[in-house]
């Protein structure tokens, strides 16, 4: 089953998503103690920003995602990087048992799930995770940042209030990135019998164009609620009109992993 994010909105999923900081990669490298002898399976692995970047890293990886579209991007951008044991697979997360088939047991020393646990059944997805991952491996639910309309700046502010008038209606969910959310996530990590969970955080701060940001909110709509080409322009001016114009666009991201592993 897909999401919704196909077609163009992977084309700015895959152009405008925010990818991950180095030491966000190195520290789930050391958590998990990752090797070039090591299986990491990405799940709804989206264009590639976590299954790319982690390849270099360890023998090879799987990303598995609904989205045709997403895949061909995220194999595209690999193919650019120079990555070759990358594997691509069509599936959603409740796919993972039967990948977990051919795989065999105890083969995966980490699960990564970026910033698309929300469109998935956490609990199941973690237990059928846990036979697959070998002792010390284990699962990181990576959240990179909160939406770029419910951070705490102006200019987010007034975003917010632009698409809540577009939408009629208000933007409140947090894409699996709030502390209900985390927390929420950790207790469904220890009931699938994962030890030690803990979280993980990397802060920095970024500066967006108005392109990033146009692009980052564009990359978020599904297919049915992305502007037509004939009303993209008019809806961006829109956008554009509505931020403060005496300032630029500074995001504080927070990288936040929770992690657990299996003994």
């Amino acid at each position: 089953m897909t999401t919704g994010f196909s077609g163009e909105v992977a084309e700015y999923y895959a152009k405008f998503r925010r990818g991950y900081p180095p030491q966000a990669l190195s520290a789930l490298q050391r958590a998990f103690a990752l090797t070039t002898d090591d299986i990491v399976l990405d799940v709804g692995c989206g264009t590639g920003q976590l299954a790319v970047p982690l390849a270099a890293r360890v023998r090879s990886v799987i990303g598995i995602d609904p989205e045709p579209d997403m895949l061909r991007l995220a194999r595209d951008e690999a193919t650019k990087r120079g990555v070759r044991n990358a594997t691509w697979v069509l599936g959603a997360d409740a796919d993972v048992p039967a990948l977990g088939a051919l795989l065999g047991e105890r083969s995966v020393a980490m699960a990564v799930i970026g910033q698309a646990l929300h469109w998935m059944r956490h609990e199941e997805l973690f237990r059928a995770l846990g036979p697959l991952c070998r002792p010390g491996g284990g699962v990181a639910v990576v959240a990179n940042g909160t939406p770029l309309w419910l951070q705490d700046s102006s200019w987010s502010r007034s975003l917010r209030a632009c698409l809540e008038e577009h939408f009629g209606t208000k933007l409140e969910a947090s894409c699996g990135t709030s502390t209900e959310d985390r927390q929420r996530y950790a207790q469904a990590l220890v009931d699938a019998g994962f030890d030690g969970v803990r979280e993980i955080v990397i802060e920095y701060s970024d500066e967006l164009t108005f392109d990033q940001l146009i692009g980052g909110v564009y990359s978020a709509m599904p297919v049915d609620e992305l502007p037509g080409p004939d009303e993209r322009q008019a809806f961006t001016e829109r956008i554009r009109r509505s931020l403060p114009q005496d300032q630029g666009f500074t995001e504080d991201v927070r990288v936040s992993a929770l992690v657990g592993w299996i003994t």
